[in-house]
């Protein structure tokens, strides 16, 4: 299974790249938000890839971060929703757009994406909204990236110390930065992610 690939960016066209790992070509199949992070040919690129295999087609489907990746997977567990559907979608909404669509059931939200209709948006709502808290945002996916013992770990680690579950205090820290910004201390991160978690 390959689950990353790593190389130069060789071409690209409206839903595809292909990546040149060590003189292979690997096709890959991508949502216009991945396309547009990969930036121009010759640049060295990184992709998260899912490989799906039917009776008469394999294929790599390539993403810009491992949370797109997992959306991607929770969409194609969705009756009536496949690859190609899935990534209309992650071409529409960013992942943290989708997981608060999700999270508060905004149907019309989804169906922003080309060839989603709101019967299909409703389904998608309806059953990824228990699994949208579950997944980190972007910006808590980055806070979970970030070095031990930077601030915003050890805020996590207090948070978790006092009780909260790790998804909602990673979350609650990441609006927190949002809030205060890159710089900011330990004691005030803890006090503004206590709001957040608490609210």
């Amino acid at each position: 299974m390959i689950a990353r690939l790593s190389g130069l960016l060789d071409d690209f066209g409206p839903d595809w790249a292909v990546i040149d790992v060590n003189g292979v070509g690997y096709l890959v199949h991508c949502s216009a938000r991945t396309l547009d992070a990969l930036g121009v040919r010759g640049d060295r690129v990184t992709v998260h890839t899912e490989l799906q295999v039917s009776e008469n087609d394999m294929r790599l489907i390539g993403f810009a971060s491992g949370g797109e990746r997992e959306w991607f997977r929770l969409l194609t567990g969705i009756q009536g929703v496949g690859s190609k559907m899935a990534l209309a979608v992650l071409s529409a909404l960013t992942v943290d757009e989708l997981q608060r669509a999700c999270a508060g059931g905004d149907a019309a939200m989804v169906a922003r994406a080309q060839g989603v209709g709101p019967k299909l948006a409703s389904r998608i709502v309806n059953e990824l909204k228990d699994k949208a808290g579950g997944l980190p945002s972007a910006a808590g996916a980055a806070i979970s990236a970030a070095p031990r013992g930077s601030a915003s770990q050890d805020a996590v680690s207090a948070l978790q110390n006092l009780g909260f579950k790790p998804n909602v205090a990673t979350e609650a820290v990441a609006r927190a930065l949002e809030e205060l910004g890159e710089g900011a201390g330990l004691n005030d991160l803890v006090r503004v992610a206590l709001k957040r978690a608490a609210g």
